[in-house]
């Protein structure tokens, strides 16, 4: 008897499609309507940091190099006041196999398929991802089909998510190239279950573990050379993967007074799964579209209890504009010698801007590039939004909106950081989580859970629970 494939049977068995596709059992943790164990679903990965790092080593991830951007610090320094204008780092990621740091990523899940015996593995992204999964996948001799949203309705794909297509295909991925909207979860479950292959997705605790080693590698590189961890380390946010197993890492290497920094490009306006939308946007990743909703409801992934929870880890939040990104993208070039894409230099435009209001013995660590390639190059996504009808010049970034221009500082003193509420973000959080669960009433435990969520107090979670119209149950 066939298998009903609608869109509700399917999505109705994504529980059952998941549990089998991962060998993981989420029932298993929840402790609550809304509390749920994290610390044990990532304990119970059963390999730790330094088995990962010898994973890693046989597959050719990790150990990029750590570069000191000294004429950058230099540019900094002159837009700083004496004795301020902190010394900027990356970590170089571009050397990777497959361009960026998703490679640490993909590693240890393609590296869990082949040792459950999974004969493929299947990624739903647009992203960096699916080239790391192809990449990965080849070194382990497994199948790799990679889900992609790629298209507007009118079928005009951005230049950016082209290139990872050609990217994923070159690495022997079979691509599925979709146009926006809400099949890209359907027909990656129907892949699964028709496949039987692994879901090497972003949001398993695998793949989290997989990051973990990036951070141990900042602290333990900056400690090893200086004689201290660093002060700041930035990383661009989008999912929350990135920044969750980078901080974990952190911890792990002793570094815990290192304050972890999310930066999103700032899309205010523009919604992700607007086909009308989907072609404004010069970023397709590590922006407030990915940034914002993740930050305060992490299970919306394509696992039921996500491993990327970046409220737990990040201490700030700052926004920046595409224009911002794009003049860092060509003065790292210019002043550096090295090109990279766009997106990876989200992070390092904040820190451009930070380090102007750090003391100069102050480390700052940008812990990521990604590689550039035809249509990853700044021209290629400049060009794209011009004849998508978005203005292009030079002026205030203040002044620039999503989707209707991309405006490039006059100068570097141009570039600055927006904070983003902290408060805010925690109490949203709260508020959605009380909403998708349709909680009326809740536990000590519960707050205890939200407590972890969102780093704040008893009073803190408790209040916020009452506003909503709560009721605790002793």
């Amino acid at each position: 008897m066939s298998r009903d494939m609608s869109y509700e049977a399917v999505m109705g068995r994504k529980n059952e499609i998941m549990k089998k596709a991962l060998g993981v059992d989420y029932e298993k943790y929840e402790l609550s309507q809304l509390a749920f164990d994290y610390d044990a679903m990532m304990e119970d990965v059963d390999v730790s940091i330094e088995e990962v790092r010898k994973i890693q080593e046989e597959v050719s991830v990790g150990h990029t190099p750590l570069v000191e951007l000294k004429n950058l610090t230099a540019l900094a320094r002159k837009f700083s006041k004496e004795g301020y204008g902190a010394r900027i780092f990356i970590k170089d990621e571009a050397a990777n196999p497959s361009g960026s740091y998703k490679d640490r990523r993909a590693s240890l899940s393609v590296y869990m398929a082949k040792k459950l015996g999974y004969k493929g593995v299947v990624t739903a992204t647009s992203g960096n991802y699916g080239a790391a999964v192809a990449s990965q996948a080849a070194k382990l001799g497994l199948k790799c089909i990679v889900v992609q949203e790629c298209y507007d309705s009118q079928g005009i794909g951005q230049p950016e998510i082209l290139e990872k297509r050609r990217k994923c295909e070159a690495l022997g991925a079979e691509v599925l190239s979709l146009t926006v909207g809400p099949e890209l979860f359907y027909t990656f479950l129907s892949i699964l279950e028709e496949t039987g292959y692994f879901n090497a997705s972003l949001y398993s605790s695998f793949g989290i573990r997989g990051v973990e080693t990036l951070g141990y590698e900042i602290a333990e590189e900056v400690y090893e050379k200086y004689g201290k961890y660093p002060e700041v380390v930035l990383a661009t946010h989008a999912g929350g993967g990135n920044l969750t197993g980078t901080a974990r890492g952190l911890k792990a290497a002793g570094a815990k007074e290192t304050k972890v920094v999310g930066v999103s490009v700032d899309l205010t306006g523009l919604h992700m799964a607007s086909d009308v939308d989907f072609n404004k946007k010069s970023f397709t990743t590590g922006h407030t579209g990915f940034g914002m909703p993740f930050t305060t409801f992490p299970d919306r992934s394509d696992v039921p209890r996500s491993a990327a929870r970046p409220l737990r880890y990040m201490d700030e939040y700052y926004l920046v504009k595409q224009g911002e990104v794009f003049y860092m993208t060509e003065a790292l070039a210019q002043l550096e010698g090295i090109e990279r894409g766009p997106a990876g230099n989200t992070s390092l435009t904040a820190a451009f801007a930070m380090a102007r209001e750090l003391k100069d013995t102050d480390i700052l660590v940008v812990q990521e590039t990604e590689y550039t390639g035809a249509g990853k190059h700044p021209l290629s996504q400049l060009s794209f939004a011009k004849e998508r009808g978005i203005d292009l010049f030079f002026g205030n970034p203040e002044d620039e909106v999503p989707g209707k221009n991309i405006i490039l500082p006059r100068g570097p003193e141009d570039i600055l950081l927006r904070p983003v509420s902290m408060e805010k973000l925690k109490k949203s959080l709260i508020k959605n989580y009380v909403a998708a669960k349709k909680i009326n009433l809740v536990t000590e435990l519960d707050i205890f859970y939200l407590m972890e969520e969102t780093r704040t107090s008893y009073e803190f979670v408790k209040l916020e629970l009452q506003l909503l119209g709560c009721t605790l149950v002793i």
